[in-house]
């Protein structure tokens, strides 16, 4: 199993002057639930490199065991650091992609043409696709092969309205990820607010939030064992 995690390359948090980027707990959380089934993790982002992590995420309140471990990881860190050009991927050498959240992806990865066209690609190959917390966004542009939107009809989740007002950033985001993919014609249903909740429909895998992460991830395995 050949798994490509997507992560961003963005930082600032809108006009704030506050840095953002991928979430920690969505990174480890499904890098652990991969690489501990015995896969072959590969990191991308749009710049290469190290990818900017969300300071808040590494704070004592949003810690957990698979932050910590990926902490202390210094493979994962080297890992981290070296993150491979997104446009310099294939969908056909990877079995399957995750994207975890932050706010970062709202910015670059939902405008970036080498990931739509990426998660485009492994759909048409029917592989299958899974995102949580803010990263569902990132299919605000991606389309079916019929031309239209990839989320139109399918059940997808993604970080609630509710949980955007809850950190206080709803006038700062550049889209709230519930009303696109709702705009999008994805049939849209949520769990409590900061609960696990998993959506799969055919090859797209949606999560709500970090907690939902290792779920998704164990759904996406799950998926590619189903072939």
């Amino acid at each position: 199993m050949k798994v490509l995690i997507v992560l961003t390359s963005h930082d600032q948090l809108g006009d704030t002057g506050k840095k953002t980027g991928f979430w920690l707990e969505e990174l480890a959380a499904p890098y652990y639930t991969f690489k501990d089934a015995g896969a072959e993790i590969v990191l991308a982002s749009p710049k290469g490199g190290q990818p900017p992590l969300d300071p808040k995420s590494n704070e004592p309140d949003f810690q957990t065991a698979l932050t910590r471990r990926f902490e202390a990881d210094a493979e994962a860190n080297a890992q981290l650091a070296s993150t491979v050009r997104l446009d310099s991927v294939s969908q056909a050498d990877f079995d399957t992609v995750f994207y975890p959240g932050g706010h970062g992806p709202l910015w670059d990865l939902a405008e970036d043409r080498d990931s739509i066209g990426l998660i485009e690609s492994f759909i048409e190959a029917g592989k299958p696709v899974a995102l949580v917390c803010h990263a569902p966004g990132v299919l605000r542009h991606v389309k079916a092969a019929t031309g239209r939107p990839l989320v139109e009809g399918l059940q997808v989740t993604g970080f609630t309205n509710t949980e955007e007002e809850g950190v206080g950033l709803t006038q700062v985001v550049p889209f709230l990820v519930e009303d696109e993919l709702k705009a999008n014609g994805g049939q849209y249903s949520k769990g409590p607010d900061w609960g696990s909740y998993v959506v799969r429909d055919g090859l797209l895998i949606t999560g709500q939030n970090p907690a939902s992460s290792t779920e998704a991830a164990e759904v996406l395995i799950a998926q590619l064992a189903r072939g």
